[in-house]
């Protein structure tokens, strides 16, 4: 029964995908202080990069109810026009560990199946080192108690064969540092829990198949 609701996960996973974020994954390390890549593909499902539009990226803490920004990478940047950031992590945001994922937020398409709440996309969980912060006592209620996890890129969801990424430009961005407090941003103010529940699976099952 359990394998099957995994399955259903995943497949649904795959339908609400749309922006396939390739780095950071799962496997990825970036050390704070040293420049590091986040890259993107259209996966070739709808809806499209061009109706993804301009994004906000961020790197984030939590889970699928609450979620917390650290580090704004960019506000304002066409994701169908630009495949990659190139932007340099931030030691302070918190301590050595896996919990970090990024959260991309479109500025002009809203979620097609909750249309109070923008698009989103996120990548993998991954993991920073090098890091001289601590994460407070709600951020890390956060991490500690959650039973569920950002959506992250499975190999379902990846780009098509059919359906190729077009080559885009790279942006380097200059980064700041959120300021995180003690009432953590819900995700995407509020979406109801399953969008996360199918996120930890796709998430689980793309880390297996790495």
């Amino acid at each position: 029964m359990f394998g099957s609701v995994l399955v259903s996960l995943a497949l649904a996973a795959s339908a609400l995908a749309n922006l396939y974020v390739t780095s950071p994954i799962a496997t990825t390390t970036f050390t704070a202080g040293q420049q590091a890549t986040i890259s993107w593909q259209d996966n070739g499902q709808s809806p499209t990069l061009l109706q993804f539009g301009n994004a906000t990226f961020a790197i984030y803490v939590g889970n699928a109810i609450q979620q917390t920004p650290l580090q704004t990478i960019v506000t304002n940047v066409n994701v169908s026009t630009t495949s990659s950031i190139v932007f340099t992590p931030d030691g302070t945001i918190g301590p050595n560990s896996s919990e970090y994922f990024v959260r991309v937020t479109s500025l002009t398409l809203m979620d097609p199946t909750q249309p109070q709440f923008p698009a989103e996309a996120f990548s993998a969980k991954f993991t920073m080192t090098g890091m001289t912060g601590t994460f407070n006592s709600s951020i890390q209620a956060q991490i500690d108690g959650q039973s569920t996890a950002p959506i992250g890129p499975t190999a379902s969801s990846g780009p098509s064969a059919s359906n190729p990424a077009v080559k885009a430009t790279s942006l380097s961005a200059s980064t700041t540092k959120a300021t995180a407090s003690a009432t953590p941003s819900s995700n995407a103010a509020g979406k109801p829990v399953v969008t996360g529940l199918v996120g930890f699976v796709a998430a689980l099952i793309g880390a297996s198949l790495l």
